[in-house]
């Protein structure tokens, strides 16, 4: 994710341009602050270089979410992430294409903060997934419960595909991903602040090469 503080970075498309050889393939920003026309070339760009794009929405309000879907269909973008989920946000992602995976639980601030008893996130989550959606976006290193517990209880019980999001930012944490065996991942953030070595694409390439060890 081009996105520090769940911000996107204001140079989002200097730094895509010196990371696009990178191990991944899958890039995305959040829905603030760039403008509107710079979102839709660095996402045609990315496009362009074989990339699946994702948009992560970080707004709780049903017309914050419809409002950043629209902006997601407007840029091309495969996948669009966050938002609570809501009705007109399903319907208007099923009709343009757009896979759909909201948050679940109590979402507070920015950067997010999620609140709620485990059992009762699992049941959102089935929810949305009876609803049609194509998966969930979890916060799960921004509990403020027992984070390793949510994960555990969430991959056991979710079939659909499931990006733990948010913080990930050092190798415990990858350890403990390639024990949960998510769906995918987020980094954002821990790539701005050199937490796995010096320029982004190195970053990058580590993170994918230390994640697809046994």
């Amino acid at each position: 994710m081009l996105t520090w503080h769940d911000y996107t970075v204001e140079n989002a498309h200097q730094v895509f341009e010196q990371c696009k050889d990178a191990q991944a393939s899958y890039w995305g920003m959040k829905e603030l602050p760039l403008p509107m026309e710079q979102m839709q070339q660095l996402y045609a760009y990315m496009k362009s270089c074989g990339k699946t794009t994702i948009l992560e929405v970080v707004a709780y309000t049903e017309e914050e979410g419809l409002a950043g879907a629209r902006k997601a269909v407007a840029c091309g973008c495969d996948i669009l992430m966050g938002t609570k989920y809501a009705d007109s946000i399903n319907d208007y992602c099923k009709a343009h294409g757009l896979k759909y995976m909201p948050f679940v639980g109590e979402i507070t601030d920015r950067p997010s903060v999620l609140k709620g008893e485990i059992e009762d996130l699992i049941r959102e989550a089935r929810e949305c997934i009876d609803k049609g959606v194509y998966g969930i976006n979890l916060l799960g290193y921004r509990y403020v419960g027992d984070s390793m517990a949510l994960h555990k209880a969430f991959m056991q019980e979710i079939e659909a595909p499931v990006c733990l999001a948010g913080s990930i930012n050092s190798y415990k944490r990858l350890d403990e991903i390639k024990e949960l065996s998510p769906w995918s991942f987020t980094i954002g953030s821990a790539f701005f602040e050199k937490r796995f070595g010096e320029t982004i694409a190195e970053q990058i390439d580590r993170v994918c090469s230390y994640i697809q060890q046994p």
